[in-house]
């Protein structure tokens, strides 16, 4: 048995979509991105009261990094993950927990944007550098993605993986706060990988959605 705890627009959307692209059985337990994560049925899942949780056979995992080496490792039929002695493996693992940095980066702005209330809460320093320091990991992923490289279409040279999902779900969460314009290699690539069937599963309805606009600017102050 697997379940998966899910908020529609969150970090838990990166363990869907993987999910989804190892075809596995599984169930999603749907929240809203409210108060609900702080009652005591959830909290004793997660006690920080976050998502993913992720139940398998009877145990619990959090943190999506650890959640995607996991499930890679175990079920990974289709090889998203790399094995220790694969030469992309150093890679994959990299670019994998490397996802985190930019979610913590898209999370200050969610918070910022969305989860505080009145505008005086709020700090346009904070945004301009959340934005700034989006647009860094932006230009790491652009310069991966342009070295010189046959079929240089994802992350490992060896082709598509959950590198490219975690990275790539992180990328969606960013495009909120930051355009990809000045990054076109980033563009094509994030293109290619949200055409997946396995993403569009991921997507909210309408009236599921966190971030109401597609863009959110910094404030000038």
């Amino acid at each position: 048995m697997i379940r998966l705890h899910h908020c529609h627009q969150t970090r838990s959307m990166r363990t869907l979509w993987l999910l989804h692209e190892l075809e596995l059985d599984f169930e999603v337990a749907l929240y809203a991105f409210d108060q609900t994560l702080r009652m005591d049925a959830f909290r004793a899942l997660n006690p920080l009261g976050r998502v993913p949780v992720l139940e398998i056979d009877g145990e619990v995992m959090t943190e999506t990094g650890a959640i995607t080496q996991y499930l890679c490792e175990r079920f990974d039929e289709f090889a998203l993950g790399r094995d220790v002695d694969d030469l992309d493996r150093m890679d994959w693992l990299v670019w994998v927990h490397f996802a985190e940095t930019v979610s913590q980066h898209v999370a200050a702005l969610t918070q910022q944007h969305i989860i505080l209330r009145e505008d005086y809460m709020r700090s346009p320093t904070v945004m301009q550098l959340e934005a700034k320091r989006i647009g860094k990991c932006l230009e790491l992923i652009e310069g991966r993605l342009s070295t010189p490289v046959e079929n240089r279409d994802y992350l490992l040279t060896s082709g598509f993986s959950a590198a490219d999902i975690s990275v790539g779900q992180a990328v969606y969460m960013a495009r909120h706060f930051v355009h990809l314009d000045p990054y076109p290699e980033v563009a094509k690539w994030y293109e290619r990988i949200t055409e997946r069937p396995t993403f569009q599963l991921c997507l909210p309805p309408d009236e599921g959605r966190l971030y109401r606009r597609d863009f959110y600017p910094p404030w000038e102050g």
